[in-house]
């Protein structure tokens, strides 16, 4: 799988086009500021969506986030178009709890999660006290309790929200591990001083981790990302534009060719 690596600045950076078409496609619509993660979800847009869209006659910029709070704030206020990093139980969530109007458009090609080695090479050196670095954002916590639940390594109560599970909601603890819950791009770095760490697919790919060297990989599908936009935007001509970009042949083949391991739309049928 392609290398790519964490960028330095703290909150984003921006990629700008110099390119300034005479006409988009859309013609009430000139400029498409996308939001992504840093990394992988970047990458794409970068390599493959921005080239297409700017062949259109769009001109597209790239905004970078380190986080996963701020990309969605940003596009309901208006600062993004479209933003790139989510899952739809994530964003369900955070909506919910914002009381924000975004939809889902299209998937992505995403990452799994997966429990990598720390000080601790294999899943039999778990014991007593052995630390687990996870997410520390309500979604993807619950979907990395779940994994260590499919792991044998938990379990969780009965008839809980599993989308919204918490490490309070832990009632069996199997190996007797402890969790750490951690922003979730600081998780590559954990791995020093935690015997495991919980990482998302985009923060293990941007970080340089191969999925291959994951000790034990997600296996749900429910958690693959969505391109999104403001649902008062979702029929625009521009947002079709997007999602036609996202679902070409070229991108398609630029996916396969560059993310080894990664989960495919399943509209792809792949």
């Amino acid at each position: 799988m392609r290398r790519t690596f964490l960028k330095l600045p703290l909150l984003a950076l921006a990629a700008c086009s110099f390119s300034f078409p005479l006409m988009a496609a859309d013609p009430d619509k000139h400029e498409i500021v996308i939001g992504t993660t840093v990394g992988d979800f970047a990458d794409m847009v970068t390599e493959s969506i921005k080239p297409q869209l700017e062949a259109q006659g769009y001109n597209v910029k790239l905004v970078e986030f380190t986080d996963y709070v701020m990309p969605n704030l940003a596009l309901a206020e208006g600062a993004l178009d479209v933003n790139c990093f989510q899952n739809q139980p994530y964003l369900d969530t955070f909506s919910q709890d914002r009381g924000l109007s975004l939809s889902s458009i299209t998937q992505v090609p995403t990452g799994p999660m997966g429990l990598y080695a720390g000080k601790l090479n294999s899943l039999d050196e778990v014991k007593a006290g052995s630390t687990v670095a996870l997410p520390n954002d309500p979604s993807n916590q619950a979907r990395a309790l779940l994994m260590l639940e499919d792991m044998g390594w938990i379990k969780l109560k009965d008839g809980i929200e599993q989308l919204r599970a918490s490490e309070f909601d832990v009632v069996e603890n199997y190996k007797g591990i402890r969790l750490v819950p951690l922003e979730a791009a600081q998780l590559p770095r954990s791995r020093e001083d935690v015997d495991f760490s919980v990482i998302n697919g985009n923060y293990a790919a941007s970080s340089g981790i191969a999925f291959t060297e994951g000790l034990f990989l997600e296996r749900s599908y429910d958690f693959i990302n969505w391109v999104v936009v403001r649902s008062e935007n979702k029929d625009e001509p521009f947002v079709q534009d997007v999602i036609a970009a996202y679902n070409s042949d070229s991108f398609k083949d630029y996916v396969v060719k560059n993310f080894e391991g990664y989960k495919y739309p399943e509209a792809w049928g792949q």
